[in-house]
């Protein structure tokens, strides 16, 4: 007997690549040697001093608790003294910082603690497509706002003012931005803070690769005035290589993290105190691990360039964070290029159609690959360049 879903259900779809890695997995069950550019998953290691932190945290009496909502006093003051240390922020430990199970569980906890049905939501397009989800399952209507290369994919606060902004409760901003890899600078900053007191709009910045690829980390938190209206989310996914982990935080003035704690509290038992531990000893690592981890990533990316240049793609050099955001040469339907690369050359990438209507036309490469990988999809495709590129125009255009 079939039992009836939620009407929610209907307003979202399984997430992209959930649903496309399970077909990635069957070609590499069939024997196809996939090389996955799309993830970004760090590949490698966290900290050794992290590791050490949650295996001597396990033996410790008590560490199998329920533990608190809060997470551990210590945990919160090594996230104050991160972002004194970081970026020039400061945060009281006991009311202005709220660890989470990962920033992806705080969208859903602000949601539920700000939005009502019928509110609307300020997504960016191109985007993270949760921020969507979210705002659709809860019953809240996600309204974009767009990104596009000619603006250096920044917000056009302008042409937004324009627009009847009575029902719209959060803007969802991003930077350094996913997909595409712009810069957030304070100037930026300042104005986003200014428009969100004008409209009475909850701006909520979601900031997890500030430091990947990133000479000047930088918080919006920062900015004088920021706190009347802006949460940061943050996380130790990609910065110290535990996505798996789940460790992120949000962080903003105590009357908002108060109310996000309401949400929070009804959802979940606290988190397992070794990986707490853990997390205090990435926050609390020597620079030296952000340079060598950047070191990786920039022969990674000079790497990727190499590849992206055979595809007949073009990308901006200046771009930071974890993923190269590429154009596809004019006519090229980036669905379809990436699953010919995916089904012809054992390649997966990520089409940026799945980011909003403003990534159509191009694709992202994730720099969570190794080097080794990276050179064998190289050497699949030197070979057939122009052919590849090619193909694909003819195939759209019927030249």
């Amino acid at each position: 007997m079939k039992i009836q879903t939620a009407k929610r259900l209907e307003t979202v779809e399984e997430y992209y690549f959930s649903k496309k890695l399970r077909e990635v997995r069957e070609l590499m069950a069939s024997g196809k040697p996939i090389i996955n550019m799309a993830i970004g998953s760090p590949d490698l290691a966290p900290p050794k001093e992290v590791v050490h932190a949650i295996q001597q945290a396990v033996l410790v009496d008590g560490a199998h608790k329920y533990q608190s909502y809060q997470g551990i006093p210590e945990l919160r003051q090594a996230i104050a003294d991160f972002y004194s240390s970081k970026y020039k922020v400061s945060l009281n430990p006991k009311n202005e910082i709220l660890p989470l199970m990962g920033s992806k569980e705080g969208i859903m906890h602000i949601s539920l603690a700000y939005l009502n049905v019928g509110d609307e939501v300020l997504v960016p397009n191109p985007g993270y497509p949760t921020y969507t989800a979210v705002a659709n399952l809860i019953g809240a209507k996600s309204v974009s706002y767009d990104l596009i290369e000619n603006n250096g994919w920044k917000p056009d606060f302008h042409s937004l003012s324009n627009k009847d902004l009575s029902k719209v409760k959060i803007m969802w901003v991003n930077y350094t931005n996913m997909p595409t890899g712009a810069s957030g600078d304070v100037e930026m900053y300042k104005e986003m803070i200014d428009f969100a007191k004008k409209h009475s709009i909850l701006l909520v910045m979601d900031n997890p690769y500030s430091f990947i690829l990133n000479d000047t980390p930088l918080s919006i938190l920062s900015v004088e005035g920021a706190k009347d209206v802006v949460l940061e989310l943050n996380s130790l996914s990609k910065t110290f290589n535990m996505a798996g982990w789940r460790v992120g935080m949000v962080s903003g003035s105590s009357d908002k993290i108060e109310a996000i704690l309401k949400v929070k509290s009804n959802m979940d038992s606290g988190m397992f105190q070794g990986i707490q531990k853990g997390a205090i000893a990435a926050l609390q690592i020597s620079d030296d691990w952000y340079e060598k981890m950047n070191t990786i990533y920039r022969e990674r990316r000079s790497l990727l360039w190499e590849l992206i240049d055979l595809l007949g793609c073009t990308y901006d050099k200046t771009a930071k964070g974890m993923f190269v955001w590429a154009k596809l040469p004019n006519g090229v339907n980036g669905m379809e290029f990436i699953d010919n690369i995916l089904y012809d050359n054992d390649v997966f990438i990520a089409p940026g159609d799945i980011f909003g209507s403003n990534g159509k036309g191009y694709v992202r490469f994730s720099l969570c690959v190794t080097k080794e990988d990276i050179r064998k999809a190289i050497n699949r495709f030197k070979n057939q360049e122009m052919v590849f590129v090619e193909n694909n125009i003819n195939q759209n255009y019927k030249l």
